[in-house]
C-alpha cells in the first residue's frame, strides 16, 4: 500500500504521532503506533513497513502497542525501527525477527581531548592507521587469536572478561548497557557453526551501515546535559557502529529454523512466518534468549576490541597516551535486542519482553539503570546518521517510559534498498562530494560506498526532531564526520 491508501487507515493523535486501529487486520491485539510527521510518513509508506508493524500486533501476549520509530524501514518479520514488549505470564513470546540477525548492533562514541585543528594535518594518516587497525568488509577476519575456551568465556561474561585480559580500563564498563554483560547467557545453547564464524570476527566491523567515524562536535543543544556528557563545540569524538558480526546471525538462523519446526507444538499460528516465534517461558524461549544473550556480549566485546585499537591508533599518530588524549567512552547502546524490564501497563507492573529491533534505550533522569555520572540528566542516546550528514547525541526523557517502553529511535533509516542505490550512485562522484565536506572514506568495497550514500537515508535531523517532539528523548550534540571508515 503507498501513502494514499495508508491515509484512509492511520488515525493522526499528534502531528507526529500516528495509530493504526487494531480494527485494521483480524488477530490483531493491540493498536500500532506510529511516531513520524506527516512528510516522513511519505517516505515510510514506500515499503511494507507498517503492514509488519500491524503484523507483529497479532502476537500472543504483547501489551500496550506495537510501536515504530520514525526511521522505520521494512525488515525481516519485525520492521526495522520497531519496538514491541510481551508479558511472558500471559503468554507473551520472544522473536528472532524482532531482535534481528545482527545481534546487539550498536553504537558507542569515545571522547577526546582534541579539537578539529588538532586533527585537521593528520586526517589521511589517522585514516589509514585506522583502516588497518580495525579491519571491515564482508567476512573480514581480526587482529586478535582467542582459544575456543577465552571464546567461550567472552561470549559469556562479555566486557568483564577483556577487563581482566587488558582490554579495557576499569572506568569503561560502567559507560556501556548492562555494564557490557549482560546476564544470562549460555554458550552450551549455540551451535558450533556459529563459534566457527564468530571466534576469527572479534574485533572488526564488518559491512553494509556498520561503519568507523572521526566526528566534530558541530553544534550543542543543551549545554548543561553537553558539559556532564563531557561535550564541547569542536571537539573530536570517535563513533563506533557494529554489532556481533557472524555469530548473531547464525544463532539468528539456527533459532529461526528451530523456531520454525515447533510452532505447531505451542498452537502459534503466524500472519507471516517470518514473525517465527515461542512463548519466552518455554524451552526453545529460554534456549533462544541465553544464545542471544551471548551473541550480545559478543557484541560489546567486539566494539571494546575496536576501541581498543582505536586508543592505540591514536596514541600514535599523536604521541600521547589514550589516557592522556581524554579517550574515555561516553556511552555504548544496543539497539538490536530483547531485555526484560519492568514497566507499568494497564495500572499495575509487569516484567516483560522488551523487543528493540532498530531502536535504543532511552532512559530518563533518575532512572537507577542510567550511570551514576548521567543520572540527574538521563541517558545518553547515540543516533548515527550517513556518511555524508550528521549524527546526533539525545538523551533519554520522561516520556520514553509512557510511550515506548524507554526506547528511541536509533538512525536516519533507509529510503532506498541497497541494490537501488548501487544503481543510482557514482563512486568517484560520491566521494568527491564527501571530500567536499572535509570527509576522507576508507572502504573495503565500491559496493558498501555506493549502499551507504547520504541519499539513500531519510534525513536525520526530521527523525530526531520527532523524538524530541514526542518527549522521548532530546537532542543535545550534532557531530559531523570528517574520517569515515567502511567495509
Amino acid at each position: 500500500m503507498g501513502m494514499k491508501d495508508w491515509k484512509k487507515i492511520l488515525q493522526k493523535i499528534t502531528d507526529y504521532k500516528w495509530r493504526i486501529p487494531k480494527s485494521y487486520m483480524e488477530g490483531m491485539r493491540v493498536d500500532g503506533i506510529v511516531f513520524a510527521t506527516y512528510s516522513l510518513l511519505e517516505q515510510i509508506t514506500a515499503d511494507e513497513s507498517l503492514q509488519q508493524v500491524a503484523n507483529v500486533a497479532t502476537l500472543p501476549g504483547i501489551v500496550g502497542a506495537s510501536i515504530a520509530m520514525p526511521d522505520i524501514h521494512w525488515g525481516y518479520g519485525f520492521p526495522i525501527g520497531g519496538v514491541a514488549a510481551f508479558d511472558p505470564e500471559e503468554g507473551g513470546v520472544i522473536s528472532p525477527g524482532g531482535v534481528g540477525y545482527d545481534i546487539n548492533c550498536g553504537v558507542r562514541i569515545i571522547k577526546t581531548n582534541l579539537t578539529e585543528r588538532d586533527v585537521e594535518k593528520y586526517k589521511e594518516k589517522l585514516a589509514d592507521k585506522l583502516f588497518r587497525y580495525v579491519p571491515s568488509g564482508v567476512g573480514s577476519e581480526g587482529h586478535f587469536h582467542f582459544t575456543k575456551s577465552e571464546f567461550r568465556k567472552i561470549v559469556e561474561q562479555g566486557v568483564t572478561y577483556l577487563r581482566r585480559l587488558g582490554f579495557a580500563w576499569d572506568e569503561d564498563q560502567e559507560y556501556i548497557e548492562e555494564g557490557g554483560h549482560m546476564r544470562g547467557g549460555d554458550f552450551s545453547k549455540v551451535s558450533s557453526r556459529a563459534v566457527e564464524r564468530g571466534l576469527p570476527q572479534l574485533g572488526t566491523l564488518g559491512s553494509g551501515n556498520h561503519f568507523l567515524e572521526v566526528q566534530v562536535v558541530d553544534e550543542i543543544f543543551d549545554k548543561k546535559v553537553a558539559e556532564r556528557f563531557g561535550l564541547f563545540e569542536g571537539q573530536v569524538v570517535v563513533m563506533i557502529h557494529c554489532g556481533s558480526r557472524g555469530y548473531g546471525h547464525q544463532i539468528a538462523s539456527d533459532y529461526i529454523k528451530r523456531f520454525d519446526r515447533n510452532l505447531k507444538k505451542y498452537g502459534i499460528k503466524l500472519v507471516d512466518r517470518q514473525l517465527s516465534c515461542a512463548p519466552f517461558n518455554s524451552p526453545d524461549g529460554q534456549d533462544y534468549f541465553a544464545a542471544m544473550v551471548t551473541a550480545a556480549n559478543y557484541a560489546w566485546s567486539n566494539r571494546q576490541l575496536i576501541t581498543y585499537q582505536v586508543r592505540k591508533a591514536f596514541e600514535e599518530i599523536f604521541g600521547r597516551k589514550a589516557e592522556d588524549l581524554g579517550m574515555h567512552i561516553l556511552y555504548d547502546v544496543a539497539h538490536n535486542i530483547a531485555k526484560i524490564e519492568e514497566y507499568e501497563v494497564d495500572g499495575r507492573k509487569r516484567k516483560l519482553v522488551v523487543h528493540r529491533k532498530g531502536a535504543t534505550r532511552a532512559l530518563p533522569k533518575g532512572h537507577p539503570l542510567v550511570p551514576r555520572r548521567y543520572r540527574d540528566v538521563g541517558q545518553p542516546v547515540l543516533i548515527p546518521g550517513d556518511m555524508g550528514t550528521a549524527s546526533y547525541v539525545l538523551v533519554g526523557m520522561p516520556g520514553s517510559l509512557r510511550e515506548s517502553f524507554g526506547s528511541s529511535c536509533h538512525g536516519a533509516g533507509r529510503v532506498l534498498s541497497r541494490r537501488k542505490a548501487k544503481r543510482m550512485f557514482n563512486k568517484s562522484t560520491l566521494l568527491k562530494q564527501l571530500a567536499r565536506k572535509g570527509i576522507v572514506v576508507r572502504a573495503e568495497s565500491v559496493a558498501t560506498i555506493l549502499e551507504e550514500a547520504p541519499d539513500a537515508y531519510k534525513d536525520v535531523s526530521q527523525v530526531v526532531d520527532v523524538v524530541e517532539m514526542a518527549g522521548i528523548s532530546k537532542k543535545v550534540s550534532r557531530n559531523r564526520p570528517i574520517i569515515v571508515v567502511k567495509g
